[in-house]
């Protein structure tokens, strides 16, 4: 049986889903950078972290372009952000082995995978703690990531492309 809503709950509802948006498209744009920053420094032998790193930007892409191709959702708009999250995470991981796991790329590494969780959290978008935690989470992998070299402060963030979106990928990406 379906609850009624009031168009007064519905626009809060909506109003609430909108201002959470820029944390996750902050998500998905940490994962493009980082695979830019790895795209640069990898070498031959580090074909398969460029090519892993380069699929995680197209996640994280695919869940940006979600979102700003839908009206504001909280629940479909959390899963973009646990998507772009993750294409972080695997992001980080691979700009950490292609700086030989250097201690400032363990460190950066560490932050971004602490910040996963956080922003895919079952109810972030919801719940007002767990939304300060995804976005202190977001601030403290960024910041590490500064310090590694991974980004630069107002660099802007490469564009990326999208590729297909086909049923399969949007279902995979529980969207």
């Amino acid at each position: 049986m379906e609850v009624p809503v009031n168009e007064h709950e519905h626009g809060e509802g909506e109003a609430a889903a909108a201002a959470l948006r820029p944390g996750h498209a902050a998500r998905a744009g940490s994962a493009a950078a980082l695979s830019r920053y790895v795209e640069r420094r990898g070498s031959g032998e580090h074909a398969d972290a460029v090519w892993r790193s380069a699929h995680a930007a197209r996640v994280a892409a695919q869940a940006l372009a979600v979102l700003s191709e839908s009206a504001p959702d909280t629940a479909a708009d959390s899963r973009c952000a646990r998507n772009a999250a993750a294409s972080a995470a695997r992001a980080s991981q691979t700009a950490q082995l292609v700086d030989d796991a250097a201690g400032t790329a363990v460190a950066a590494c560490q932050a971004v995978l602490k910040a996963s969780p956080a922003a895919g959290a079952k109810h972030v978008g919801t719940d007002e703690r767990l939304n300060a935690e995804a976005d202190a989470a977001e601030r403290a992998a960024v910041a590490a990531a500064e310090r590694a070299g991974w980004i630069r402060p107002g660099e802007t963030v490469p564009a990326v492309s999208t590729g297909t979106r086909s049923p399969e990928m949007m279902t995979m990406l529980h969207l």
